[in-house]
């Protein structure tokens, strides 16, 4: 029976390598559906290690195949996404980016690399474990409509039938050497508001022959603020922030519209379903209270994302046996997105946390900040517990 000090000294053995592929990466980062250098990076390194089922998805996706023994017995899956953001890098180590404006500021250099070296872990000792692992190479994962549901679209679950599906995603607020599960609803829903105010401009020192929509604008945020907080269940987390306003007037000038941008977010889905209708109502009844009109669209975005709770205690438990429970922790809830989610809804899932913060080193920033980076001590700990926890979920599919 393969053991964990098997696993962690392949990992420690392939550290150099899997830092590597991160840097390569992180060099070299291509937004959500632009992916296809990375893509052709990450098949090169896949067929490095013999696996030869290597099939393209959704353009700039990647799936294979590792079967170990008794193959069709069961499958289960691992992912990681390949996009970058649209952000300058600030940082100054060797390895920043050498595109202009783009970055690996989430992570994600890091979850192909831990992915791409759990795939050697694996692929070396296939004949150790029983079934078959998938590993999706994911694109467009900060992008709607999230290329999750494009892969899904697309049936990478199926052809063999996916049972299971692991993620894991680095946390910037969970020291190097830690990781974090949270069972049940994890990750909130995340839908898009564009909102449009029009009125009438003119002179600032005639408001009374316009119609301003710069106040309309103002009580419109306030009274979805006033939405949240008196319409919602207090039990269910809600997040709504309008983050963008653009009224092109000026000192003495009224502007004609208002737009404002937000982001409404939340763990319920009827709740989710009644707050875009009153979103769009407010706003409408607010602008036409003071004679003006609200265009108001929602882009609806991905779903809530749910941790199977047997599964994720099943991974939590690999990952207390791999390294030790003064290292693995329970995480809150998370308000942010991630398009996961939307395996989550189908199947079984489990997307847990790989900590990354150094204080010491001035590994501190959040992701989505153009300082980010990640203490890549990280790397091995990623690679060999993904293994670790997928041929432990294999054993426990097979018992």
């Amino acid at each position: 029976m393969i053991r964990t000090e098997q696993i962690s000294a392949i990992a420690q053995s392939l550290e150099a390598d899997i830092i590597a592929i991160r840097r390569h990466i992180h060099q070299n980062p291509e937004l959500s559906f632009q992916e296809f250098e990375t893509a052709a990076f990450v098949t090169e390194k896949l067929k490095s290690f013999g696996i030869n089922t290597i099939n393209s998805i959704a353009e700039t996706g990647i799936v294979a195949i590792i079967e170990g023994k008794e193959p069709k017995s069961k499958t289960i899956a691992l992912r990681a996404d390949l996009d970058a953001l649209p952000i300058q890098e600030l940082t100054n180590v060797d390895y920043r980016s050498q595109h202009a404006g783009i970055m690996h500021a989430c992570g994600h250099d890091v979850h192909t690399a831990c992915l791409l070296g759990a795939a050697k872990i694996l692929n070396d000792t296939k004949m150790e474990w029983t079934g078959t692992i998938k590993l999706i190479f994911q694109p467009g994962e900060e992008k709607l409509p999230g290329g999750a549901s494009m892969l899904i679209q697309e049936k990478v679950l199926e052809s063999p039938q996916v049972e299971t599906i692991i993620g894991q995603h680095v946390m910037p607020f969970l020291p190097v050497g830690t990781v974090g599960f949270r069972s049940g609803l994890y990750m909130a829903s995340s839908d898009e508001l564009y909102i449009e105010i029009i009125g009438k401009g003119g002179h600032g020192a005639m408001p009374h022959l316009c119609l301003d929509p710069v106040p309309v604008a103002a009580q419109i945020i306030l009274a979805l603020q006033q939405l949240i907080s008196r319409k919602n269940n207090p039990l269910v987390p809600s997040v709504l922030t309008i983050g963008k306003i653009i009224a092109n007037g000026a000192t003495n000038v009224i502007p004609d519209r208002v737009h404002l941008e937000g982001t409404f977010r939340t763990f319920d889905e009827t709740w989710r379903t009644n707050a875009h209708k009153e979103i769009e109502q407010t706003c409408q009844q607010i602008a036409k209270a003071f004679g003006q009109e609200a265009v108001v669209n929602i882009v609806k975005g991905y779903p809530f994302l749910n941790n199977n709770p047997e599964l994720t205690q099943r991974a939590k438990n690999a990952a207390i046996a791999y390294l030790g429970a003064e290292r693995v922790v329970d995480l809150d809830a998370w308000m942010a997105s991630e398009d996961f989610a939307y395996y989550s809804q189908l199947i079984p899932a489990t997307f847990y946390r790989l900590g990354t913060a150094n204080p010491e080193n001035g590994i501190v920033h959040g992701v989505h900040n153009p300082m980010f980076n990640v203490d890549e001590a990280a790397l091995k700990i990623g690679a060999g517990l993904m293994a670790w926890i997928a041929i432990q979920e294999l054993e426990n599919l097979k018992s």
